[in-house]
Order: structure tokens, then sequence, then C-alpha cells
């Protein structure tokens, strides 16, 4: 059952993660941390808004997807809905910077700015290119009543924003406890590297299962799109979750002095959303030509569609259901 085989596959990932740990050396000159140090409080408040209003719109979503008021929306109430869960998230460094205490640095150098335009880049090549690969290797579709650019839900464009502004200050935490934590050594290194991968793993995971209580979004074959697709949505975050760390990260005995206390311009910053980007699409695409085997197929779509799915199976075909 799949309910087996995904506690195998976590679990073996676990037990990896374990036998790797085993030797590493505690740190005694820092102090392990999960957020960023106090030292970094713009960045260290930054995290923080991010993970209180991750409780709000997971909330909202629960109670969305729970009394399933989402039989009533139109396309329309799918883009207000999504783009207002986002709207918070875009326009705080702008008009509440103080909330990450971001106030006293001009606009381009603020933390919350930059980690915002870091995620909209990448969120926005997810959605032009990368679901296309949802669409053909595993035979999804979006269903529900939308407007599309590039055959994706444009509600979807913005529901990826506040979910991975979410994703990202977790898996900072967990990336930052790891190097706070041990000594610098081989070991550390591999325990990282696989941290992160069965980090990866277990937020695709997460969020595939989650989402399957929505049924616009269908796949042909379910089983396939928890084990197989887990691993395929996995290869975003092996890229993004490293990357986006390093976005402003500085040693603990740097003070944040509104000066010097950022290592990302903001084009730097774009520069670094826009590799990852590209790196995460040709994993995929390495993963369709030498694993999955089949051919990429598109079909543009940016028009009102009244609960037509748009999806494209192996064979160019319009999923239907």
């Amino acid at each position: 059952s799949i309910e087996v085989r995904m506690t195998l596959i976590l679990g073996a990932q676990l037990l990896i993660l374990g036998l790797v740990g085993i030797g590493l050396e505690r740190r005694k000159d820092l102090a392990s941390t999960w957020l960023a140090a106090r030292s970094h409080k713009r960045k260290r408040a930054c995290e923080k808004w991010f993970l209180l209003y991750g409780v709000f719109w997971i909330l909202a979503f629960a109670v969305i997807v729970g009394t399933k008021i989402y039989e009533q929306f139109s396309a329309w109430t799918y883009l207000i809905v999504c783009f207002g869960l986002a709207l918070p998230l875009y326009i705080q460094p702008i008009l509440w910077p103080s909330l990450t205490l971001d106030d006293k640095c001009v606009w381009y150098d603020r933390y919350s700015f930059k980690a915002n335009v870091w995620l909209a880049i990448f969120g926005f090549t997810g959605n032009y290119w990368y679901t296309h690969y949802f669409y053909t290797v595993l035979d999804a579709s979006y269903t529900m009543p939308s407007f599309r650019l590039n055959g994706v839900p444009l509600a979807m464009w913005f529901a990826t924003h506040f979910y991975f502004c979410f994703y990202h200050t977790i898996s900072n935490a967990i990336i930052r406890k790891i190097l706070s934590s041990y000594q610098s050594s081989r070991r550390r290194t591999l325990f990282l590297i696989v941290a992160i991968a069965s980090l990866s793993y277990a937020t695709a995971f997460a969020e595939t299962i989650t989402i399957s209580a929505f049924p616009y979004w269908h796949f042909q074959d379910r089983h396939a799109a928890y084990t197989i697709g887990s691993a395929f949505y996995a290869q975003y975050f092996i890229v993004s979750f490293p990357l986006f760390f390093f976005l402003d990260e500085l040693p603990a005995h740097v003070v944040d002095n509104l000066i010097s206390s950022h290592t990302h311009t903001l084009f730097r910053t774009c520069i670094d959303a826009l590799a990852a980007s590209m790196a995460v699409l040709f994993l995929l695409d390495f993963t369709r030509i030498s694993i999955v085997r089949t051919d990429l197929y598109i079909q543009a779509q940016s028009h009102l569609v009244a609960h037509t799915p748009l999806g494209m199976n192996h064979q160019g075909q319009l999923i239907t259901s």
C-alpha cells in the first residue's frame, strides 16, 4: 500500500541521516540556533514574520478545504483568495518595513524585500516551466475554473509564493541548526547534504499528501504522484534550500550594522534566483530524458477556463477527467 511504501521511504531517509550523523562533533565556540543569530536582527525578524504568517495562511487553507467552500469558487474567487493571501508578503517590505526591522534601510537593501524577490523569481519559473513536467510526466492537471498563463492557473502563481516563503524559512532553520551545532568537517558536509535531500523529499511529499484533499489538482495515478512525484518535486528544493539560505547569511559574530550586514545586492539576489531556477530546470529535464523517457508537451493558454482540465499526457493529448 502507499502508506507502507511511504513509511519505508521516509524511514530509510531518517535511518541514513542517523547513520551519517554518528561521530559528528559538537561546536563549543557558537550557540546552536534555529533562527538567524540575534546579532542579525533583520533576517531573524523576517524569518519570524514568514513563520507567523505561515500559520495564518495554513489555517485559511484548512478552512477552505475542510469546509469545501472552494466548490462555490469561480475563477475570480480563486484568484482573489490566493492573491489576497500573497499580498501581505509582497507589500510588507515597502509599506511596513518596521515589522522586520528594515525601516532604516533603503528599500533595495532590505532582507525582507530581497527574500521576496528571490522567491518570486523562483516561483515564477516554477509555474511557467516546471508545472508542465508534472503535466507530462505524471499526467497531472488543474481542473478548477481559472485564468491561466502558459497553461497554469494564475491563482497558483500567487499560492506558490506564500508556500515557498514558509518552506524556505523552515529549511533555513534546519540548515542553520546543523551548521551552528556541529564542527566543520567532511562528515558534517555529508550530513548536511543528506539532511537537505531528506527535507526536500519530505516537503514535497507533505504538500502532495495535504493537497490530495483538494480534488481539482488531478493525477491519473495518485500512487505515482506520492512516490515518484514527490521525488520529482523534491528537485526544486534540493537546489533552492541551500542557495536561499545563503541570502544575507552572515557569521554569528558579525553585527547587523545596516551598512556591511548583507552579502547580496538586489542584483546578485536576482542572479542567484535565476541560477537556481535554471539548475532545477536542468535537473527536471535530465530526469525526464534519462529516467522517464518521454516527450515534453506545452500548450499555452491564457484565457478563462471553466472547469476544463489542462494537462498533457505522454501522447501530447489534453487530459480529461
